[in-house]
C-alpha cells in the first residue's frame, strides 16, 4: 500500500481537507499548488510527515520532479468548474495538467493514480436534455456539456489507455458538488422552497470530508486498470423525498428501482462495493429544516 502521497491542488476546497484526512490516516503527504504555502495547511516544518512545494503542472518537468520519490498521487489540481475562465482555456489547462501528471506518474513508476474527475461527465446540467434515468450510475456516461466536463472525459479516456500500457491503477473519482458544513445553511434552504434550483445535479452533493474519505479509500482499494466512481453523499440536499422530486421535476425520467426516502439520485453503490466507501457526514447533522 502506498505510504507517501503527493496531493496536487492542495490549497483548493477539496485539497485542503484531503491533506488533513490523509495525514490522519497515517500517510506522509507532499502537498502542492501553484500558490504560496496557504495558512489552511500545516505550517512549514511543523511536522515530519508533511511538506509543501509550489509547482505549475502545466509544465511536464514540474510534474516529473514533483512525483519523484512518492508512492502515489491524489491529483486534484484543475480549473474546478466551467465558466471560471474561457472555454478553451478551461479545456487546455485541465487536459494539459491531467496528461502531465498521468505521464509523470508512469515515468516515476508510481503505485497508483487517484484523481478528481467530475459528476459533470454524466450530463449536467441537463438544460438541453434530461437525465436518461435515475438513480444515475457510472454508466450514465459520457455526456459532456461544457469544455470543463469534456476535459474530464478526455482524462478518463487517457487514463484507460495509460493504465493498460503501464499496469498502474488509475482511479477517477467523479466528485459531486464539494461543500463544507458552513455552505449548507447558506445554500440549501433556497432549494427546499424551489427544487428546480438544484435540479442541475439531481440534488446531489459531497461533504468535503467524505470526498477526502473517497480518496484514501481509493488509495487502499485492491483494484486494477482504470476505474471510475461516483463520490457523493448518501442523501440529497432536499427535505422532499427523492421519488417525489423526480415526479415533480423530471416526470418523464424513469426510476430504475425504488429509492430510499432521501436517497441520493447519483448512486454510490459501486464505490461502496469496490472501495468500501461509506459517507459519514450529512447536512442533516448541521442544519435543522425550519429552525
Amino acid at each position: 500500500m502506498p505510504k507517501k502521497i503527493c496531493v496536487t491542488g492542495a490549497a483548493g476546497k477539496a485539497g485542503r481537507v484531503a491533506v488533513a484526512e490523509l495525514l490522519d490516516q497515517g500517510y506522509q503527504v507532499l502537498a502542492t499548488d501553484i500558490v504560496p504555502h496557504p495558512p489552511v495547511l500545516p505550517a512549514p516544518n511543523s511536522r515530519p510527515d508533511f511538506g509543501y512545494t509550489r509547482a505549475d503542472l502545466t509544465d511536464y518537468g514540474d510534474a516529473v520532479e514533483l512525483l519523484s520519490g512518492v508512492d502515489a498521487v491524489v491529483h486534484l489540481a484543475n480549473i474546478p468548474a466551467p465558466r471560471l475562465f474561457t472555454p478553451a482555456r478551461t479545456f487546455n489547462v485541465n487536459t494539459t495538467m491531467n496528461s502531465n501528471v498521468f505521464l509523470a506518474a508512469i515515468q516515476n513508476n508510481l503505485q497508483k493514480v487517484v484523481w478528481a474527475s467530475s459528476e459533470t461527465t454524466l450530463g449536467l446540467d441537463f438544460e438541453k436534455e434530461p437525465p436518461w434515468y435515475a438513480p444515475m450510475d457510472e454508466d450514465h456516461y459520457p455526456r459532456p456539456t461544457t469544455t470543463y466536463s469534456l476535459s474530464k472525459v478526455v482524462g478518463e479516456t487517457e487514463a484507460t489507455h495509460l493504465a493498460q500500457w503501464s499496469g498502474i491503477p488509475f482511479i477517477a473519482l467523479r466528485l459531486s458538488n464539494v461543500l463544507y458544513p458552513e455552505d449548507y445553511v447558506e445554500q440549501f434552504p433556497k432549494a427546499w422552497a424551489d427544487p428546480h434550483l438544484r435540479k442541475w445535479n439531481l440534488w446531489s452533493y459531497i461533504d468535503a470530508r467524505d470526498a477526502a474519505q473517497g480518496m484514501w479509500r481509493a488509495l487502499e482499494a485492491d483494484v486494477t486498470g482504470a476505474r471510475s466512481y461516483i463520490i457523493a453523499n448518501a442523501d440529497t440536499v432536499m427535505t422532499t423525498p427523492s421519488a417525489d422530486l423526480m415526479a415533480q421535476v423530471w416526470p418523464g425520467v424513469k426510476l430504475t428501482r425504488e429509492v430510499g426516502e432521501f436517497e441520493t439520485l447519483m448512486t454510490i453503490d459501486k464505490a461502496r462495493r469496490e472501495l468500501g466507501y461509506e459517507p459519514r457526514h450529512s447536512w442533516r447533522d448541521h442544519v435543522q429544516p425550519g429552525a
